[in-house]
């Protein structure tokens, strides 16, 4: 009997209060409210098993949203002192350790899981989803796309499941605005790697892109008063952390204003006319 799956069973014996399913080696209880109608011994019926309150293994005709080798998005039922509960569409909720949070949840917010089985053999969900996302998604190089941040590593950049479904990734130079776990974004497919896995980029193509780096530029000056804090010298970061833009669309969108005479460079100060 294989716990937090879904398998077919044949009924050994009833009793008042449900039926039992297995073999005379290993069986597990359906409850009676559980039972399809007509059900006899011999016959076979598909369930998931888990275990209740009591931590007794238990079977349910229930169809839950996630299962073990799969993911879900569930919303949050309650936090606690030890991690928070989760529905899933069985009686008794899901626990995800605080652990196995990739960011705080809260009350009635939404995270994708996929299930564990513990130390203790018990169900545990967990947000640590990369190696359970799909790699088959229907998208091509271009395509705009809707994703969920999850994870986030310093060395990559920011992890998001396409869809709630997809693995995808927004690499690390590609991150100049401000993004938050647990954020939903749109964003451009750049590429399509050959297992199937996904980058994106929140920027559009480069003269949409480059409008619109003009545009922050020309609001940057109002905010500053006429001359901007950053130069054509200025280090990547720094610019990054003045406009959220790379050093290449920073000198695209400022070759773009010089020429439409909206700026000029006085001993290299970027000022507006």
């Amino acid at each position: 009997m294989r716990l937090g799956e879904k398998q077919t069973l044949t009924v050994v014996r009833e009793v008042d209060f449900g039926v039992y399913l297995g073999s005379e080696e290993e069986q597990v209880l359906l409850p009676k409210k559980q039972i399809p109608a007509g059900t006899k011994i011999g016959d076979s019926i598909e369930v998931f098993l888990y275990k209740d309150s009591m931590d007794r293994l238990i079977a349910t005709t229930n169809e839950p949203l996630v299962m073990v080798g799969g993911t879900a998005l569930l919303t949050v039922a309650q936090t606690g002192s030890l991690g928070a509960f989760l529905h899933w569409g069985l009686e008794k909720d899901l626990f995800l350790p605080h652990k196995e949070q990739t960011y705080k949840v809260k009350n009635g917010g939404q995270c994708i899981v996929t299930l564990y089985i513990d130390k203790s053999q018990r169900i545990s969900s967990t947000m640590k989803v990369y190696h359970d996302l799909r790699t088959d998604s229907p998208y091509k190089k271009g395509d705009i796309v809707q994703g969920r941040i999850y994870d986030k590593s310093d060395n990559f950049g920011l992890f998001v499941a396409v869809d709630d479904q997809y693995s995808a990734l927004i690499p690390k130079h590609e991150t100049f605005k401000d993004l938050r776990l647990g954020q939903v974004i749109e964003g451009r497919v750049t590429n399509v790697k050959e297992d199937g896995k996904l980058d994106l980029s929140l920027r559009a193509k480069i003269p949409q892109q480059m409008n619109e780096d003009a545009a922050a530029i020309l609001e940057a000056l109002k905010e500053y008063n006429g001359i901007l804090p950053v130069t054509e010298k200025s280090s990547p970061e720094k610019i990054k952390e003045e406009l959220s833009m790379s050093k290449a669309a920073f000198k695209r969108a400022i070759g773009k204003l010089l020429k439409e005479e909206e700026i000029h460079i006085v001993e290299g100060i970027i000022k507006k006319l």
